[in-house]
Order: structure tokens, then sequence, then C-alpha cells
């Protein structure tokens, strides 16, 4: 394969993943904000493999698409660590909700009552004993050694 073709087959591995997410959430796995934010740099790497497709032009387009897929993958192993305890999260989806000695009675409700529904350190679903989060860095990574080949290549 040149890099034209590795370009749009790492573009189709995370349109893949994305349709895989919104899959989960249509069958009612809803995200939280830290699975969000980890498909933004899916959303990118496409637009940069259509851009490949489009322009033809590729090393520089696929470094630009291997560091989307790091990104995507580096935002992926900080939510599996949230959700293994290993660090905690963002404390409005995963922390405590505050002091709460401190906290008068209509603090504590308007605390409790604009929480996210969905937690950032509890995992929703595992496959092999790993989370969607664990499963993203893992694919992630994948992509981002296409992206490296499709810009050796180039």
């Amino acid at each position: 394969m040149d890099g034209r073709q590795l370009s749009l087959l790492a573009g189709a591995g995370s349109a893949g993943l994305l349709i895989a997410a919104l899959g989960f959430q249509a069958a009612g796995y809803a995200p939280c904000e830290l699975c969000i934010l980890q498909r933004w740099p899916h959303v990118a790497a496409i637009i940069v493999a259509v851009l490949v497709w489009w322009t033809g032009w590729v090393r520089g387009l696929a470094i630009l698409g291997m560091i989307a897929a790091g990104v995507a993958m580096g935002l992926a192993i900080y939510h599996t660590g949230v959700e293994w305890k290993l660090w905690q999260g963002p404390t409005h989806c995963s922390g405590t909700i505050g002091n709460l000695a401190t906290m008068s009675a209509q603090d504590l409700m308007d605390r409790l009552q604009s929480a996210p529904v969905v937690r950032c350190d509890e995992v929703a679903w595992r496959f092999l004993g790993l989370s969607m989060a664990a499963w993203n860095a893992v694919f992630s990574a994948g992509l981002a050694v296409v992206w490296g080949m499709a810009a050796k290549r180039a």
C-alpha cells in the first residue's frame, strides 16, 4: 500500500471508531465528558484523510493524522487511568462535590443538580477486561502507526 492508501485506511479506522462510539450511545451507553473529548481527534483524523484524498499531498498531512491519533490515544490513556483510579479525573465528572462540612444546604443542592449524570471514573462496558476508553487507546495507537507508515511511504 502506498502512503495515500494508508492515509485513507487510517481515516476509515477513525471513522469506524466514531461509528462504534455512536452505536454504543444509540444502544443506551451514555458517554461521559472524557468519552466525548476523545472523539474530536478522530474527527480531525477523518478530515486529514479527506484532505489527503482530495489534494494527494500525503507526507505533511499524514504527520497531522499521526498527531491526531496520538492525541486520541493520550486522552484515552488518561481516561483509562481515571477509570482504574490511578489518578483523579475532572472533579465535575469523577471527583467529589466538595467539602460537605462547609457547604450550605442550598449550595449542596445546586452542586448535585448541576452534576453530570455519567461519571468519568465508572466503566459502563468492558470486553476482555478493557473498557471502551482502553480499547480506544489500543486502536488509536494502531492508527498512529498506520499514519506514520503513510508519512514514510509518501
